[in-house]
């Protein structure tokens, strides 16, 4: 379950001043205040929006050296600006919530757990004071988006709504899917809804073994089931056309315990248009009940444009699959 924070924000920068002035660029980056509680900030940047090689070359310079190396070893141009605009986006999207002081972005110390998920690494930036940002990354060839919680470990993931299956879908959901989604995907007659919902569930299976910190191989797609449940007719999210589209995603069936959590929260939505996001957050255990996640959206482009797109065609909430009446089994 999910809200839209409708607050709109203007914060766009004047493309004209920058192109005019790129040396007062690093004043630009807008500071943001930090998520509350059960909030996630979702920022995305389309790639084929900087076409600035001086710009690129700015990005280039808020790695740190190690990533720097990573990038210019890519030798594929289109790859290297991904990866590129990847890491920019993560280091210019978290100084923007270190308040206290203007920090430059190369300044971030980052490390991967033992499975490979980026996070701050606190340990080693104790001069730098910084809030208890929570991070996670995805991208696909034409979108990235940067996902940040206060404290809550989240997990995002992005795909094209045009993301091609090689293979018969309901044969490669056996490879991966639980049963119970393998039965729900099958009970959908049309070939390209079938796909649609496909790549939903993938999402959301992403996000969430992203959001456990473990991956794919330490958490296979096959040992746990997405659920759509339907909410209460007073819980009706933003952007549904009626109470009954109102649906509430959660993880059943766990066949590895110690592996897997059931307290989490999901968020399912299309960005610019083009692409589905799934974003899956831990739940504050403060709270007794089921509190919805707020998102925020912004689409960016670092110092020099952002724009919050909460509330608008650009990030839209989806809630259901296409055979919303289909139940799983019971296991």
């Amino acid at each position: 379950m999910f809200d839209f924070n409708f607050r709109r924000a203007n914060t766009t920068t004047n493309m004209d001043f920058f192109q005019r002035s790129f040396a007062a660029a690093a004043s630009l980056i807008v500071p943001m205040q930090l998520p509350s509680k059960m909030e996630t900030h979702i920022w995305y940047i389309v790639p084929d929006e900087v076409k600035s090689k001086h710009l690129q070359k700015h990005y280039l310079n808020l790695l740190s050296p190690n990533e720097k190396e990573s990038v210019m070893k890519i030798q594929e141009e289109e790859l290297q600006k991904r990866a590129l605009l990847a890491r920019a986006l993560v280091r210019s999207t978290i100084s923007r919530y270190v308040t206290q002081f203007q920090i430059d972005p190369q300044a971030l110390k980052l490390k991967k757990n033992m499975f490979g998920k980026p996070e701050l690494d606190f340990q080693n930036s104790r001069e730098l004071c910084l809030p208890p940002l929570q991070f996670n990354i995805s991208h696909s060839s034409s979108l990235i988006a940067c996902g940040v919680t206060v404290h809550s470990p989240i997990g995002i993931d992005v795909e094209a709504k045009t993301r091609k299956i090689k293979n018969n879908i309901i044969a490669f959901a056996k490879r991966f899917f639980s049963p119970n989604e393998i039965e729900v995907l099958s009970a959908i007659s049309d070939p390209e809804s079938q796909r649609q919902e496909f790549i939903k569930l993938w999402t959301l299976k992403e996000a969430y073994v992203k959001a456990l910190g473990r991956g794919f191989s330490a958490t296979p797609f096959n040992t746990f089931t997405i659920q759509f449940n339907k909410t209460a007719r007073s819980s009706c999210l933003p952007g549904c056309k009626t109470y009954e589209e109102a649906y509430e995603i959660s993880v059943e069936s766990c066949d590895d315990l110690e592996n897997c959590s059931r307290n989490v929260t999901f968020a399912l939505m299309e960005l610019s248009g083009s692409h589905y996001a799934a974003v899956c957050v831990e739940k504050d255990t403060s709270f007794r009940g089921s509190l919805p996640m707020k998102l925020n959206v912004w689409r960016t482009i670092p110092y020099v444009e952002d724009e919050c797109v909460s509330g608008t065609e650009a990030a839209l909430p989806i809630n259901g699959f296409a055979q919303a009446n289909v139940n799983f089994s019971k296991t």
